[in-house]
């Protein structure tokens, strides 16, 4: 081991320098990135929009408007096979996904049938499977009644085309809006996420993503004065529209559409020269223009309607036959509204609604607040652990803050290289990490000082100390990894940034210490010729402590039990305070734009909104505010509503530097995805711990689990810290940390029963929880320090993230030594199945017909 072969001492550097050019660009702005030469690497970790401010918005296509419109369609359909077929009928009409038709002659239901068959043919999805779909089927009831039903495999196919055309063309929308590096990509089945970092107007952003933009021409129908027909019946054959005045003017249009939007090939914000108001000017294709100058030299002297999502824009007179292909739209429009009238217009129309169902808004100050906490933070956290380490190893503790800061620079560079978004809990994830990379690098210390002791030369002991400590530490950081992995699947956003962070950085750690840390040890020994260990290593205060902890397990069972209890009653019958991730509602975060934030005038403001119950405190510093709405009845739309109310009445003394809006439907699927995370989670962890150790390991594992997940919940339950998607990311962190913790104290206790095959199990238990006391002192000292400079210094934002964090490690050391280990008692573990398992081994590693000695 102390022999490091050239091409491993290459591979290691070259690896570090590698991720040192990678990780360089960011630490360096963009100014002066510019001044380096073009062919050293420029790229930089992308920054989450709660790092640099922006907006994240879920849209969800309306399936109701999918199966409105292919109703409305096929009864068309209908209506037109029929007539051309010469066919009488009567009572067409459709409702919900079916429509039925009754054929007046009955010696025509044949015929009807197979003029009808075409809209029956199954259709061809395309793709690579090449498979069919039915989208209407077709039955006949009695008196020639010929029903028709929109299959949902054919509701489904539509709403998959429609999502796909409408990614098409909130892309284009987005782009042309100048923003840089926009984000969109579909989300499920019905779902659309828009990430626009940067982005200072989310109003804007929302208001051009709403609008399906159905441009469409009509002729405006005189048969009949519009008051008429309001409170008459309507021509079958006209509609009354009305349009975007206040109050709005009232029109009787043709339903049948002149010329439509499709036909469109460019529109422009202009300004009329002779009111110099601004308009909007278009241009048809070929097709577009003839039909247009056809209709207007049909109707001069007529109004004819330009209609934008079924409200009319405008309804100007025909002057002359407008032959040019090209016109004006006209409408008391803003210099903005005719902007974002054009967007809309190049862009195309969406095949179908889409509704704001989440939206995370972050202004661009609390962004630069959140980056200045975590770097902060992340200083002082990493000079404590520094420090710390230096203070109990000397020499070596300076070999692992090498190895440290080789770490950091390689998540820097994965971060780089994967393309990964950074977030604050990002942050906290390398924070967190700094903490916990430093036990991979205590355990090998503690295990070559252990064999030294036991009278190993050191050269021996380093050798060794690296062998035995391999298994552990890959045991160890699996189990977190697990949860990382869980998370990152299961989870969202920022959440989903924390768990590539940390996944990333438990890599990096098992990396650095098994090459860089085996490297230096081997370089300081060839250099030095030590035949002692350095004096500067402080931990030996531990080897003289011989605590009986199974002597007390029966009180820390019950007093654990307790607490079980008691946050268990908290959880039914206080409950926990969810927030906005799980019940819906809006939390917004306002910043006064001069002086303190008066908390009872925005109260009494809000509260004559009527927009239900209404929270308003303090947050962070007296200029701030952190405001949370009730979740709105009626849908998605009403929340939206409710946050356009706030702006309005708070917006002129209020800085909106944070708005966070999930619906109920998010909210739910937000929910079942975190119980279903810390299930699988807990599942995957039981089966790693099964197949690596007995079946008691494994139970005893899982119930210090749930004690810390427990405990936990009932620090959420009674301290009223809101519980959202971050605390679930601070649970499942817990569990990797909490069985970390577990998996060192398991692996040394089955070491010593193989070992020791006569000692009493409580006897065993208790040597092997002093036997690893060190390293579970420090890893929970370094961990502890690097979350509290995280809780003090890194933001409101995280603080109850952290605090839950800081708990957890707390417990998770308590249940590793009075939980984990105590349960095995309980279960009557057998010392002989170790013992003979290594007598197996032994056997199988003698040549045959040899007797060992």
């Amino acid at each position: 081991m102390l022999y490091i072969s050239r091409w491993k001492t290459i591979l290691i550097w070259l690896t570090v320098a590698v991720s040192v050019v990678i990780a360089m660009p960011n630490f360096f702005s963009n100014g002066q990135l510019a001044s380096f030469p073009s062919w050293l690497p420029s790229k930089k970790v992308t920054l989450g929009l709660d790092l640099q401010g922006g907006s994240h918005i879920m849209l969800k296509i309306e399936k109701a408007d999918i199966i409105k419109e292919r109703l409305e369609t096929t009864v068309g359909d209908i209506r037109n096979n029929l007539r051309e077929a010469g066919i009488r009928y009567t009572g067409l009409s459709g409702v919900g996904q079916q429509i039925q038709v009754r054929i007046t002659d009955a010696d025509k239901v044949e015929a009807a049938k197979e003029a009808l068959a075409p809209l029956t043919q199954v259709v061809s999805v395309g793709g690579l499977t090449g498979g069919t779909v039915q989208e209407i089927t077709m039955t006949e009831g009695e008196g020639g009644l010929l029903r028709f039903d929109l299959t949902d495999a054919g509701i489904n196919y539509r709403t998959a085309s429609a999502l796909t055309q409408s990614i098409e063309v909130v892309r284009r929308r987005v782009d042309e809006l100048g923003t840089t590096e926009p984000l969109i990509q579909r989300q499920g089945e019905d779902r659309i996420i828009v990430q626009v970092p940067g982005l200072t107007d989310p109003q804007r952003l929302k208001s051009l993503l709403n609008q399906t933009a159905k441009l469409t021409f009509h002729m405006v129908d005189m048969s009949m004065p519009v008051e008429e027909a309001i409170n008459g019946r309507p021509p079958a054959s006209s509609e009354v529209l009305y349009s975007m005045d206040d109050p709005a003017v009232p029109y009787l249009v043709e339903k049948r559409a002149l010329v439509s939007g499709e036909n469109l090939v460019d529109a422009q914000a202009t300004f009329n020269q002779q009111t110099n108001e601004p308009v909007v000017s278009f241009r048809f294709d070929s097709k577009g223009a003839q039909r247009f100058a056809q209709a207007t030299q049909q109707n001069v002297g007529r109004p004819f309607a330009i209609v934008l999502d079924d409200q009319v824009i405008s309804a100007p007179v025909i002057r002359e036959p407008i032959v040019g292909g090209s016109g004006q739209i006209s409408g008391g429009f803003s210099v903005e509204g005719a902007n974002d009238l054009a967007v809309l217009l190049r862009a195309g129309a969406l095949p179908a609604t889409l509704t704001v169902v989440e939206e995370r808004t972050v202004g661009p100050g609390l962004g630069a607040d959140s980056i200045s906490a975590g770097l902060t933070a992340s200083v002082i956290g990493a000079i404590a652990v520094v420090l710390f380490m230096i203070g109990f190893y000397g020499t070596f503790g300076v070999m692992a803050n090498i190895a440290l800061t080789a770490n950091i620079t390689m998540i820097f560079a994965a971060l780089t290289t994967l393309g990964s978004t950074l977030t604050l809990p990002g942050i906290a994830g390398i924070v967190l990490t700094m903490g916990m990379a430093v036990d991979s690098n205590v355990l090998v210390y503690e295990r070559i000082r252990e064999e030294v002791k036991n009278g190993r030369s050191l050269a021996q002991a380093i050798d060794v100390g690296f062998k035995k400590a391999f298994a552990t530490i890959v045991d160890a950081n699996l189990t977190t990894l697990i949860a990382a992995v869980v998370l990152f699947f299961l989870g969202s956003g920022p959440v989903r940034g924390f768990a590539v962070t940390l996944a990333v950085g438990i890599v990096t750690t098992v990396f650095t210490a098994f090459t860089m840390t085996q490297w230096l040890m081997a370089m300081w020994f060839r250099w030095r010729r030590p035949k002692h260990l350095p004096k500067s290593i402080r931990t030996g205060m531990f080897d003289t402590q011989n605590i009986r902890f199974m002597a007390i397990r029966k009180f820390t069972f019950a007093t654990a039990g307790a607490l079980i209890v008691i946050s268990l009653a908290g959880f039914v019958f206080v409950g926990l305070n969810l927030g906005i991730d799980f019940k819906g509602g809006s939390l917004i975060e306002l910043k006064a734009r001069q002086g303190a934030a008066d908390i009872g005038d925005i109260r009494e403001r809000l509260s004559e909104l009527n927009l239900g119950e209404i929270q308003a405190q303090g947050f962070g510093d007296p200029s701030s505010v952190l405001v949370r709405l009730q979740s709105q009845e009626g849908g998605e739309n009403a929340e939206q509503s409710a946050i356009s109310l706030v702006r309005q009445e708070l917006q002129d003394q209020y800085e909106f530097r944070r708005v966070e809006v999930v619906g109920p439907a998010v909210s739910s699927d937000l929910t079942a995805n975190a119980t279903i995370g810390v299930g699988v989670s807990l599942l995957l962890i039981l089966i790693y711990i099964w197949f690596r150790f007995e079946w008691q390991f494994a139970a005893g594992a899982i119930i210090a689990t749930l004690h810390d997940v427990i405990l936990t919940l009932g620090l959420f339950v009674f301290t009223g810290i809101e519980f959202n998607l971050t605390s679930i990311a601070a649970i499942l962190t817990i569990i990797g940390y909490s069985l970390n913790d577990t998996v060192v104290v398991y692996d040394r206790m089955r070491e010593n029963l193989r070992r020791y095959k006569k000692m009493p199990l409580d006897v065993l238990i208790d040597a092997s929880i002093n036997q690893t006391l060190s390293r579970t002192v420090l890893t929970a000292s370094t961990t502890l320090i690097a979350l509290l400079a995280l809780y003090l210094f890194g933001g409101e934002v995280i603080a109850s993230f952290t605090l839950a964090m800081l708990f957890g490690v707390l417990i998770g050391t308590f249940s590793s030594i009075y939980m984990a280990a105590p349960v095995l008692i309980a279960f009557k573990l057998r010392p002989e199945s170790f013992q003979q398992e290594e007598k197996a081994s032994e056997g199988e590693a003698l040549p045959s017909g040899k007797a060992g000695a």
